[in-house]
Formats: structure tokens, sequence, C-alpha cells
């Protein structure tokens, strides 16, 4: 199995070795470029997903398989760590670079930089894929930063605009920031264990579990400030809204992908993190805040991509919010899923205002009724028993998994609304259609989490569901509560003055981030 692991890196290192090509002959071949990183990502994909199918059915005919490595014997590094965690990492990352680079094709196809553009998009999904499955914690660091100078070429592809130039030398300094914690933590982490490979780390933490360094405690905590710096938690956010004039192909990348680094790391490190419980509930908090916060803005934006830009903060602060529950297989769960979604909204945000445009028609055509608050409240009440009795029949309790349950009434809030947008039709027939697709939704999210629960547990710690995380997890509830009312008050025909006044300050962000881009936008010139 280790030459095997081996062989997964080999894709990775040749989209890496990309970068040598030099840019004016790889501009002149640009077809050939584009071919040869596409069929790279292609095959990379392949042998992620058939690795993956290989070491899912190993785990199932014998449950105490262990993680394997590639060890470069002259050293002693760990080259290559693979379980079930870095395998769903890498198995999505090629996926996902592999449909980037198809869409690609034919969305740059004219441009005069077109091979600078696959040299550096190649570059960016081969450290993004080495980071996942890296064995050792410095060749992590050496991949997550790789992959945030390729995102940095790709946000200044076009030369020609400020607002582009601006965005990506902010994010530039945000990622610096990250990266001076990261390091930090490697440092007292070699200090106190005398390796970086991975596997050696958790095995003596395992054996070092009462035994409790102020090293450790401080690299847990510069563990989560790189995770909260990387994965735009406030107040880190800011660039994020501002990269609108990027190519396409490279913000689903971004939102898909690198911004997900600092989850992934959490999870990665999870039996290291999980020793200092109060910065993982300091985790907790940020990602909280951050997904309130950004799920409010999101709403009031009329851009496609700016909404989906806040979409993307809100979610990787429940992403985060997870972590810091110790809900690490709902916080893998979250990454696909949403590394998914967002992707196809992002390479399908063209043709939204043509779908919203042929929705518009339909609405005209069929008579909308008001939803009473009665029927929603019944609604709410059926959705809720409905997730609590499919998720008991899949044996989930939710005093041992808050995370995955906080992660379902998040589902059902989401059913509610869709379900309640069928009534409003007085179609039959619809309501019928939402309700079972609902009830088939819930099902696909108990076995969904259930896999991946099976999957990645065996590489995580277990940790204990204290009250400050009930309250955490509480608050988030409620939160996000509110928000789905607001949502329907607008609608309503009663007028609010003070929600249109509510509406401007969401809508500007609550007037925060301009002072954030102006201190952090002169850090990065100077």
């Amino acid at each position: 199995m280790s030459d095997l692991s081996a062989i997964l890196a080999l894709p990775a290192f040749l989209m890496l070795l990309s970068v040598l090509i030099p840019a004016d002959w790889a501009n002149a071949k640009a077809r050939q470029i584009r071919q040869l990183i596409t069929g790279i990502a292609g095959t990379q994909f392949v042998m992620a997903f058939v690795i993956m199918a290989f070491y899912v059915v190993q785990m199932t005919l014998n449950t105490n398989i262990q993680p394997f490595n590639s060890v470069i014997q002259s050293s002693g590094t760990h080259l290559i760590f693979y379980d079930g965690i870095s395998g769903l990492m890498f198995a999505l990352v090629s996926f996902i670079g592999w449909v980037i680079c198809r869409f690609s094709v034919r969305y740059l196809d004219g441009e005069a930089a077109q091979g600078t553009y696959f040299r550096w998009t190649g570059f960016t999904v081969g450290a993004v894929s080495f980071m996942a499955i890296s064995g050792n914690l410095l060749l992590f660091v050496l991949a997550w930063i790789m992959a945030s100078l390729g995102l940095h070429h790709l946000l200044v592809f076009y030369k020609n605009r400020p607002a582009a130039q601006r965005a990506a030398w902010t994010k530039f300094t945000v990622s610096r920031i990250g990266d001076a914690a990261l390091a930090a933590a490697l440092i007292l982490i070699y200090v106190e264990f005398q390796t970086l490979n991975f596997s050696e780390i958790f095995a003596a933490i395992s054996s070092q579990a009462d035994q409790i360094s102020p090293q450790v405690i401080w690299a847990g905590w510069f563990l989560v400030f790189g995770a909260i710096a990387k994965s735009a938690q406030f107040p880190f956010h800011i660039w994020l809204p501002q990269t609108m004039e990027t190519p396409t192909p490279v913000s689903a990348l971004m939102h898909a992908g690198i911004v997900n680094a600092g989850g992934y790391l959490i999870i990665r490190t999870s039996p290291l993190v999980s020793l200092t419980p109060t910065a993982l509930t300091t985790l907790a908090i940020v990602g909280a805040f951050t997904a309130c916060f950004a799920a409010l803005i999101m709403l009031t934006q009329t851009s496609v991509k700016k909404s989906l830009t806040y979409s993307t903060i809100a979610q990787m602060g429940f992403m985060m919010l997870q972590c810091g529950l110790g809900a690490f297989s709902a916080a893998m769960l979250h990454i696909l899923a949403h590394s998914l979604y967002k992707a196809h909204a992002f390479l399908s945000s063209g043709s939204v205002l043509e779908q919203n445009q042929a929705i518009k028609i339909i609405g005209e055509k069929r008579e909308l009724h008001q939803v009473s608050w009665s029927k929603l409240g019944m609604l709410s009440v059926v959705v809720v028993c409905m997730f609590l009795l499919i998720s008991s029949l899949f044996g989930i309790n939710p005093t041992t998994k808050p995370g995955g349950i906080l992660l379902g009434f998040v589902l059902c809030l989401a059913l509610i609304s869709w379900i309640g947008q069928s009534l409003q039709s007085a179609s039959r027939q619809l309501f019928i259609r939402t309700s079972v697709t609902g009830v088939l939704l819930c099902f696909a999210y108990c076995i969904g989490f259930l896999s991946v629960d099976k999957i990645v547990a065996p590489s995580l710690p277990t940790v204990q569901t204290s009250t400050i995380t009930w309250l955490i997890a509480s608050v988030v509830l409620f939160g996000f509560g509110g928000m789905f009312m607001l949502t329907k008050i607008v609608v309503s025909p009663t007028n609010f003055k003070w929600l249109n006044i509510f509406y401007v300050h969401a809508s500007n962000g609550f007037y925060i981030e301009p002072w954030l881009r102006h201190k952090f936008g002169t850090l990065a010139k100077e």
C-alpha cells in the first residue's frame, strides 16, 4: 500500500512542475498546455476515486484497517499519510480540480494569456492535492503556502482591473498572517514531539494524553488562529467579497476548494487541537458569529456572485462552529457538500438570471397565496419531528452528535422554506412532490453523515460535549431561526420602517468592511 500511496502524489507533483513552463511558451502553446493540465487532473481524479473505493471496501471487510504512509527513507519523512480523512479530501479536490479545468477550456477560449492561466491552475490544484495527502506537517505547510501563492497569481490574471489587483493583495496580506500562525505552531510541535510526521505526532499524543505541555496548548491556539485567517472568518473575511473581478472558474476553485483549507487543517490536526478545549470554544464562537453576520449580509445582496460569496463566508463560519463543537465528522460532511454545491453554483452562475426570469414568468401565470403563520408553525413542527424520527431510525443520538444534529436542523430550516413556497402555489401536486423530496433529503443526509462518520471516525478524537457546547449550538439555532423568520416578515404585507433601515445597514456590511479593508490595504502596501 505504501508504493500505491506514493503513486498518488505523482499527478500532483507533475501539476506543481507546470509552473516551470515559461509563460510566453505556455501562451503560444495554449491548446497543448490546457490538454496536458486537464489530462493530468483527470488522471488524478480516477486514481483518487479508485483508491478511495478500495480503501472503503477494505474498511468494510476489516474494521481494523490502518492508515498507510509513503516514507522517504533517507530522512524518515512521511511523504503521504492516507486515511479516511485525507482520502475523502483528496478525492474531492481531484474531482473539483478536473471539473474546473474542463470548464476553463471553453470559458477562457481565445484569451491571450490562456496558457499562463492553466499553468497556475495546475500549480494551485497540485498544491491543494498535495496538502490533502501530506504525511508531514512541514510538507503540509509548504503545500498550504504554495496553494495561496498559486491562487494569488490567478486572482491577478486580469492585469488591467484595479479592483482585482487590490483584492489579490489584500488576500495576500491576510494569508501571510495565517502562514505566520501555522509556522509558529509547526515550531512548537517539533520542539515538543521531535517529529513533524502526522502518524508519529498522533501516536505520541495518544500515549501522553494526560501530560499536556504549554507548547501543545500554544500550538493548538496557533493552529486555530491560522484556520480562522485561512477560511475567511471575521475579521479576516474582507478580501473574499472583493474577488468579483476574477474569472468564474477561479471563483469556483477558491470557494469550493481553497477556502476549505482552514477547516481541513482543524480536522486533520484534531487529535492535537482537541487538547486545547478553550481554543476550540473560541473557534466555535468566532464561527457562530461569522455565520450569522455573513448570512444577514447575504440576504440583502442583489449581485449573484456577491450573494454566493457571503454564502461561502457563512458556510465557512458554520463549518468552524462544527469543528469548535468537536463535531469533526459533521464538519467533513459539510466540506464535501458545500464544495460540490459551491462549485456548481459558480460554474452555473451565468444561467441564474435566465432561471430567475423563467421562475418569474411561471409565478405570474400562477397566483401565489400568503402562507399564514399558523400553517408555517405546523409545517415547522412536522419537518423537525420528521427529521428527528428519521435520524433516530438510523441510530443518531442528538446528545452524542450535537454537530450532526445542528447541521440537520439547518437542513430542516431549508426544507421548511422550500415546502412553504410550494404551499404558496396552492398546488397539491407540487406540495406532495416537494414533501416527498424533503423526506428523501432527510434520509440522504442521515446516510451521508453516517457514511462519512464511518470513514473518518477512526482518525478522530472523542470530544466531550460540555454545557458551553450546547449553549453555543442553541444560540446559533436561534440565530438562524431568527433570520428565517426575518425572510418571512419581509414578504408579508406589513411594512416595518425598522426593517428598511436594517436592510440598508446589512446591505453595506454594517460599515465594518470598509474600515477593515482600509487597514489591511494599508498593510498590504507596506
